[in-house]
């Protein structure tokens, strides 16, 4: 079924200014690269401002995540929440990725002040190869319920 077919159970498409509101209301999504095989999906915490995400990336010696994001150039970003069966909303974005350089990096300092991040990142960090990649996105969509489907209400 289609979003236009499935209006008539409760289904809303979001408006703009409601995606860009919900982006700033979470923190955590998935991010989506071409993989070898398979799709290549990982968890991230991320700070958005003005139509870009910014992901701090905590990388090892041999990061997947990072080879595929810079072979890739370009991904996808889920975010979501599930409240209840009938509360919920979902927003997929299409992004380009770009590396930014640590001499930018104070430019982002309040940007990246409030993120969520695992406590893992706070302890790792001072052992660990650390890069910040901007997604910037090229299209977005959105859909939502946020009650009782018609007919339900009683």
């Amino acid at each position: 079924m289609t979003v236009e077919d499935l209006k008539r159970y409760g289904l809303e498409a979001m408006r703009e200014e409601e995606i860009d509101a919900f982006l700033n209301s979470q923190s955590i999504g998935v991010l989506g690269l071409s993989g070898t095989e398979y799709p290549y999906l990982v968890p991230l915490s991320y700070a958005h401002d003005d139509g870009t995400l910014y992901f701090t990336y905590l990388l090892g010696s041999d990061s997947r995540k990072e080879e595929l994001t810079k072979r890739a150039g370009r991904g996808r970003f889920l975010v979501y929440t599930a409240n209840s069966m009938f509360q919920w909303q979902s927003v997929l974005l299409d992004g380009e990725l770009r590396s930014i350089p640590p001499s930018e990096w104070s430019e982002l300092t309040d940007v990246l002040a409030g993120v969520w991040r695992p406590k893992l990142f706070e302890t790792a960090t001072p052992s660990r190869n650390v890069s910040i990649y901007a997604f910037d996105i090229v299209e977005s969509s959105g859909i939502k319920q946020t009650g009782l489907p018609p007919g339900m209400e009683q």
